[in-house]
């Protein structure tokens, strides 16, 4: 079955706590955290402080997304945080290979992330390194944006890449009943959702429209 990972961005900062267990309890699989600089995207979010805060708050694994500029500097803050996986843009990092190993040499699962515009192919010469590849389905740094279907044939693109490699796919952007079934039918095994989960308080009801 899919897994959801709802994005706290879409969240209620001022009652984050609340929001961690409410989405646990609602069936959550896990939390995923856009971590942005201001620099690499025009938004600034997270730090590592807001992900060790949450790590007391759930057992659910924590997603870290880092949408930031040379994210090789970062990667032991946000394990040492407590960041399950580990993920990081393809287009960010001058050495995509050496901060693979580096988050993986920390124990921590490994993602890659690649923008609407990225092709694949940058994928080749890591998959053995990669757990997990996020797509994003819209550009990155603001939620609420609306799906690009050109990256339908991207996941399905990735999935015959992968072949039988333990390696997941994940999309990130414009998720909503609709477009989940399009992206699970392209081979997408994660979906990221924050607009559609935070929606209304019923989050489970919004996390099972989602499945």
């Amino acid at each position: 079955m899919v897994k959801i990972a709802p994005s706290i961005l879409s969240a209620d900062f001022a009652n984050l706590k609340n929001e961690i267990i409410a989405l646990e309890k609602a069936g959550a699989d896990m939390i995923h955290i856009d971590v942005m600089d201001g620099h690499y995207v025009p938004n600034l979010t997270f730090g590592p402080a807001i992900v060790r805060v949450i790590r007391d708050l759930t057992n659910l694994p924590l997603d870290v997304h880092l949408m930031v500029e040379k994210p090789e500097t970062m990667v032991n803050w946000f394990v040492q945080a407590g960041a399950d996986i580990l993920t990081i843009h393809a287009e960010a990092c001058k050495h995509l290979d050496a901060t693979l190993n580096s988050i993986k040499e920390r124990g921590c699962k490994a993602g890659v992330s690649l923008n609407p515009a990225t092709s694949e192919n940058v994928l080749t010469y890591v998959l053995d390194k990669v757990d997990q590849v996020l797509v994003m389905s819209v550009n990155p740094g603001f939620g609420g944006q609306v799906f690009i279907p050109e990256q339908l044939q991207k996941i399905a693109r990735i999935k015959s890449l992968i072949g039988n490699r333990n390696i997941q796919i994940e999309v990130d952007g414009g998720i909503n009943p609709l477009t989940a079934a399009e992206c699970v039918a392209a081979g997408a095994d994660i979906l990221v959702a924050g607009t559609s989960v935070f929606a209304s308080k019923d989050y489970r009801k919004n996390i099972d429209a989602l499945r």
